[in-house]
């Protein structure tokens, strides 16, 4: 699969909600093409360099990103909202004359729906009342608090962790050892 990429320094999560402003041409003309077609692009953090100018080096594992809802900010410029779908590997990446990154992706195994056992349920309490501190619009659709996958990503997309935490949870395929990670990256002792 032939998609292009937006690098950026944000981890989005399948099932994760981000909110965009676009200005730079290449990424106008990127969302403009996505919209037409109707087709995914991709999300990664940038591993080397910045989200404007020349094109970045990312991470190899990112999100699918589908454009759910898109306007004109008051500033003139256009404002989008995507939702993050399948995880990815890059297999190879090529820079256009623009600095638009292309990749070859390979589709990561979906997150399989996991129980939240009893060790976890600390972890699902302190989800809620993070909810409960966000406004209605800000909180996702379709909640699934007893499901470990949705849980974790959940979790690593709202605590304020470190970028390279947040991506080594994005790269964990197995739901319950994300919930462990988590665990682990909250205690004092571990957090650096």
């Amino acid at each position: 699969m032939r998609i292009p990429l937006f690098p950026l320094n944000s981890v989005l999560f399948p099932g994760g909600i981000l909110t965009l402003r676009i200005f730079e041409q290449r990424y106008l003309r990127m969302i403009s093409d996505c919209l037409t077609n109707e087709a995914p692009f991709g999300i990664c953090l940038i591993r080397k360099g910045v989200e404007v100018g020349d094109a970045a080096t990312p991470f190899k594992v990112g999100t699918l990103a589908r454009i759910v809802d898109w306007n004109q900010r008051a500033d003139g410029l256009l404002g989008i909202t995507v939702q993050g779908e399948r995880r990815f590997a890059i297999v190879a990446q090529e820079a256009d004359p623009d600095q638009l990154l292309y990749a070859q992706v390979n589709l990561l195994e979906e997150m399989p729906a996991a129980p939240l056992t009893e060790d976890f349920q600390p972890l699902a309490e302190l989800l809620r009342r993070i909810f409960d501190q966000l406004d209605d619009s800000d909180k996702p659709k379709g909640q699934h608090p007893n499901d470990a996958a949705w849980v974790g990503c959940r979790l690593a997309e709202l605590l304020p962790l470190p970028l390279r935490h947040k991506q080594r949870l994005l790269e964990t395929d197995d739901p319950i050892e994300r919930l462990q990670l988590l665990h682990r990256m909250l205690q004092p002792d571990t957090a650096s």
